[in-house]
């Protein structure tokens, strides 16, 4: 069978080799698939300007109930992959961020998703 090479064809295989390398042994970072995924949605809306309060990340129903979101963070401010803080001024709302050790394991899959952004070879 002959390869399509429509540019639409090519950009998608290309995500495909990108997510394939993004898809990390979580057992190394000593996370489980349920907090990598909070992780990366409190690590995303950091990058995006607005971090998400405590409130917010455990009304992420879609990740699991109030009382798993809580024990999931607390996990994760355990293994220092996020840091909680309060806005100065303002004690009420306690933010989320990635942390140093978060950062420098995006900074690794970075690499990596550079390594395999080159063309589909014919």
């Amino acid at each position: 069978m002959k390869k399509t090479r429509s540019p639409l064809v090519e950009a998608y295989f290309r995500f495909l080799q990108l997510a394939k390398t993004l898809q990390t042994d979580n057992s190394a970072l000593a996370i489980d698939a349920n907090e990598r995924s909070l992780l990366d949605a409190v690590s995303l809306s950091w990058y995006e300007d607005r971090p998400m309060t405590v409130r917010e990340a455990i009304a992420l129903d879609y990740l699991g109930s109030p009382a798993t979101l809580h024990k999931r963070i607390s996990r994760l401010r355990q293994k220092d992959m996020l840091v909680a803080f309060n806005q100065e001024g303002d004690r009420r709302a306690k933010y989320l961020i990635p942390s140093e050790k978060t950062i420098k394991l995006f900074s690794e899959l970075g690499g990596n998703m550079y390594k395999v952004h080159q063309p589909i070879a014919s």
